[in-house]
């Protein structure tokens, strides 16, 4: 096995065991979220934190792949990401003051931007194989952010819209996963 193909292998079993954790915590947060959500009139604070806490997983996710691929990474990516995710946080908790509308706005404009650079990861990536449902989740992650901006600048509160958006995330997570296991494996 040459060098390349063992850095492949380690990076592909590391991001194998992301994308696992990425559609458990998508599906658990989902279903908490259409929980709490439908059952509040409000943001309640377990809402907003809940809202805050997806981008926070998804910054510590993007700093585990890149500490773990150094030697493949498109490192520029990784670190936009995480910016964008540590902004959405913040945004997310102030959006929270100003209501459901607002959430939806930044959420979508996360979505939109977090979606492009997952797009952007796959295709450098696509060669290790599994990239393929990473790259639909980032066009699709472009297309709802959309949504989700639209329906908050025309007064949209339905906040467990996120929940689908989560889950169907965590799917492409989980079918990637799967897909990565011959990489994984050399």
């Amino acid at each position: 096995m040459t060098t390349t193909e063992r850095a492949t292998s380690n990076v592909a079993s590391s991001l194998r065991r992301l994308y696992f954790f990425r559609f458990g915590f998508a599906v658990l947060w989902a279903i908490a979220l259409a929980v709490i959500a439908a059952t509040l009139p409000t943001l309640a604070a377990t809402v907003v934190v809940l809202l805050v806490l997806y981008p926070v997983v998804d910054l510590a996710a993007a700093v585990w792949d890149h500490r773990s691929s150094r030697d493949t990474r498109p490192a520029r990516a990784l670190v936009v990401n995480m910016v964008l995710s540590l902004l959405a946080a913040i945004g997310l908790g102030i959006a929270a003051v100003s209501g459901s509308p607002a959430v939806l706005v930044v959420w979508g404009a996360w979505a939109i931007t977090a979606g492009a650079v997952q797009l952007v990861l796959a295709v450098a990536r696509r060669r290790m194989g599994g990239q393929w449902p990473m790259i639909l989740s980032g066009g699709i992650s472009v297309l709802a952010g959309a949504g989700f901006v639209s329906q908050g600048l025309h007064g949209g509160t339905g906040l467990t819209s996120l929940a689908g958006y989560a889950v169907l995330g965590g799917v492409f997570f989980l079918v990637s996963a799967l897909r990565l296991r011959r990489a994984a494996s050399l």
